[in-house]
């Protein structure tokens, strides 16, 4: 494995699934990721959603880069984040809330549990 890899979906057999239906608002929303690292409690990959919401609970800590897309955090104190292209994000343990993916949003991500 080099030390230095560039980010990309080439070459890795994507991961296809829905939330948890007890979780989703509404739509039918399918997650492809991407994972390019799985280890010591570290995660990274390219993630993709179509539209739909859910609810979502943080335990871990998570960076994103938004590539395209938009996408709305509604957390349960009711704030309101919207991720579009170019954006970058800290999404820290403790937050709960809803995902909305309004338009297909593919993003990077960094996850340390």
């Amino acid at each position: 494995m080099p030390l230095v890899e560039r980010l990309s979906r080439e070459g890795i057999t994507p991961e296809v699934s829905r939330p948890d239906p007890a979780k989703v608002v509404r739509g039918d929303p399918v997650h492809t990721t991407w994972n390019a690292e799985d280890r010591d409690g570290l995660y990274s990959g390219l993630w993709q959603s179509t539209p739909g919401a859910w609810r979502i609970s943080y335990a871990e800590w998570e960076y994103v880069h938004i590539h395209s897309g938009h996408s709305i955090l509604t957390g349960e104190d009711g704030s309101v984040t919207h991720l579009r292209a170019g954006d970058s994000y800290l999404i820290r343990p403790g937050f709960s809330g809803i995902w909305e993916v309004v338009e297909t949003t593919l993003k990077d991500y960094v996850i340390r549990s």
